[in-house]
C-alpha cells in the first residue's frame, strides 16, 4: 500500500469508479473537498452493525468484508473489492448500521462523512444528487440479487420454511 495518495490518482480513480462516473470535474471537486482517506489495518473495523451512520465509503485499496449478525453467529454477505461503494443505507435512512465490515488484508477507503455530504444536498449541489441517484441504483441492484437469492431457496424448500420466505419476497418485491 503506498504510503501517500496523490491527488490526481484519487480524481483519476473516482472519474473511472462507475459511483463518479456521471460527475464533471466541477462536481467531483466538490465531492473530493469533502473526502477523507482512511487507512484500515488488516482485521480493523470499518464500522459495526448498529452504529450509527457517520459517513458512507468507496474502496480504494483492498478487500471489505461484510458481515451481519445471526442468532447462531456471524453470517459473510460480501466481500468488496475497489471500488465499491459501502455504507450508503445508514446514512441515506438514519437508521443503524445493518451489518459489520472489517478489513481482509490492508485497506484504504475513501470516506465521505453524512453531515458534510448532508450539507452539499442542503445546498442543492448537483453532485450530491448524482451521487444519490448513484446510490439508489447500487441498492436496488441488491435488492434484486437478493430477491433472486430468496426465489431460488424458495423453489429448493418445501414444507414450512417455503411458506415462511414467501411473504418476504412479496414485501422486497414490491417495488419491482
Amino acid at each position: 500500500m503506498p504510503s501517500t495518495i496523490t491527488l490526481e490518482e484519487i480524481i483519476k480513480f473516482l472519474l473511472e469508479a462507475p459511483m463518479f462516473g456521471d460527475l464533471d470535474a466541477e462536481e467531483l471537486s466538490r465531492v473530493v473537498h469533502i473526502m477523507q482517506i482512511q487507512r484500515l489495518r488488516p482485521g480493523q473495523y470499518l464500522f459495526r452493525e448498529g452504529q450509527r451512520g457517520e459517513a458512507w465509503y468507496v474502496t480504494y485499496e483492498g478487500e471489505v468484508e461484510v458481515t451481519k449478525d445471526a442468532g447462531f453467529g456471524t453470517s459473510p454477505l460480501a466481500r468488496l473489492r475497489s471500488p465499491a461503494c459501502l455504507g450508503e443505507m445508514a446514512v441515506l435512512d438514519g437508521s443503524p448500521r445493518s451489518a459489520t465490515a472489517r478489513a481482509v488484508g490492508e485497506v484504504t477507503v475513501l470516506r465521505f462523512p453524512r453531515e458534510a455530504f448532508d450539507d452539499l444536498l442542503e445546498d442543492g449541489n448537483l453532485a450530491a444528487f448524482k451521487l444519490v441517484y448513484q446510490m439508489a441504483r447500487v441498492l436496488a441492484a441488491r435488492q434484486r440479487q437478493t430477491t433472486s437469492a430468496l426465489v431460488e431457496l424458495i423453489e429448493n424448500q418445501s414444507g414450512p420454511l417455503e411458506h415462511e420466505l414467501q411473504p418476504i419476497v412479496r414485501r422486497t418485491s414490491v417495488s419491482e
